[in-house]
């Protein structure tokens, strides 16, 4: 009988581990907020809960409301996504395996009681503590990881590197208020351009190259906040597919999953 895995979050790097998942068989639900803060949102399954349906790599994910919708769903080959932060709908699906994947670099509830196997995303978890597994997320030599004992690196706060730049790539808002974009995911910026704005504030782009993500419109935001992302590389196609860190990760958590199914980390045998 297939595993049943519920995925909290479903963001760009979340979206990377659904679709490693998917691909290699699994069941996969995910949840989300009902105004997902994702900026890759070409990318994110958590598109879905404000679009009702979206598709990544060929991947169809469906806004579902209730545990009957969820079961169509997947029956039908797709992946159900739930506006549901407090991860309520796991009292009905009850997942043999809790991911962790909201990325908040701190662990905002999850217990290693939550499931038969619980895995944490990133930093702000401890493997043997509160999950089975920690999977790492910070670029390097350990990406994608898998951690059984002991906890992921810590948060820096700089960005990972990409075509030579690291902060400057992150477009963040410059005021609280409503996040507006004016650009779009895919196109072409200037350093210097005004590519959105927050509370009547202009975002200028601090680097050219290709807006790679961008909020959505509407939402509001405080000052310092990540509202999108500027690729240098300037490779449009990479703003439509799963990039190489969510891939790493997803591979991370597939063998973690594997791991458990087969029984071959000791400490969390079925």
């Amino acid at each position: 009988m297939k595993l049943k895995i519920l995925i909290k979050g479903a963001g760009d790097l979340a979206t990377g581990i659904a679709v490693r998942l998917f691909k290699s068989g699994y069941t996969v639900w995910m949840t989300d907020t009902a105004m997902p803060t994702a900026v890759r949102r070409t990318v994110a399954f958590s598109t879905c809960i404000t679009e009702g349906t979206t598709l990544v790599e060929n991947i169809t994910a469906i806004c579902a409301q209730n545990a009957n919708d969820g079961y169509k769903i997947s029956g039908a080959g797709c992946i159900p996504v739930f506006a549901d932060p407090k991860t309520v709908i796991a009292l009905e699906y009850g997942p043999d395996v809790i991911i962790d994947a909201i990325i908040a670099k701190k662990n905002l509830g999850t217990s290693i009681t939550d499931a038969p196997f619980v895995i944490g995303v990133g930093p702000g978890f401890t493997a043997g503590g509160d999950c089975h597994a920690v999977i790492e997320t910070k670029r390097g030599h350990d990406l994608g990881r898998v951690i059984t004992s002991g906890s992921a690196a810590p948060n820096t706060g700089v960005p990972g590197n990409i075509g030579g730049y690291t902060r400057e790539r992150i477009i963040r808002a410059e005021a609280d208020g409503v996040f507006h974009a004016l650009a779009s995911i895919g196109d072409s910026v200037t350093c210097g351009d005004a590519v959105a704005e927050s509370g009547g504030v202009y975002i200028k782009a601090q680097l050219s190259g290709i807006v790679r993500g961008m909020l959505l419109n509407g939402i509001h935001v405080h000052k310092g906040m990540k509202c999108g992302d500027i690729d240098p590389r300037c490779e449009k196609q990479n703003c439509f597919t799963v990039s190489d860190k969510a891939r790493a990760v997803g591979c991370g958590v597939l063998e973690a999953v594997c791991g458990y199914e087969h029984g071959t980390y000791p400490a969390c045998r079925r």
